[in-house]
């Protein structure tokens, strides 16, 4: 089994910032594509940072400017960076990984996984 850790969510005000971190443990092998989505009260799930096992990144929109992410290989952990930050940006922040997992003693598999959410609040 593949599990991703979230760690860093929390309260903050308006203009603070925050660390978000997710490391992926247990049967996985590689990972290609990590990153964090968010889901706000009543809304759809939307990106908000994804990282690509070379450093390619792309950002929501409504992040672009204020969020930074970031990835350590070796450790299959990512981190979101969050600065500036205002109410609009509270939501449950999971964490995303796409890569290749052990299956059995000699095969692999290429999967999603995705992390139980930590809450960001930010209060105005």
């Amino acid at each position: 089994q593949v599990h991703l850790v979230e760690s860093g969510g929390g309260l903050v005000q308006a203009g603070g910032s925050l660390r978000l971190s997710c490391a992926a443990s247990g049967s996985i092998l590689s990972v290609n594509r990590m990153g964090w989505y968010r889901q706000a009260a009543r809304k759809q799930r939307e990106l908000a940072a994804i990282i690509s096992s070379g450093g390619d990144v792309n950002y929501g929109d409504s992040v672009k400017g204020r969020f930074t992410i970031s990835r350590d290989n070796a450790k299959n952990t990512v981190y979101l960076q969050m600065d500036a930050l205002n109410p609009e940006d509270t939501a449950t922040y999971f964490c995303y990984a796409q890569g290749w997992a052990k299956v059995g003693d000699n095969s692999q598999r290429l999967d999603a996984y995705w992390g139980q959410g930590t809450q960001v609040t930010v209060s105005s």
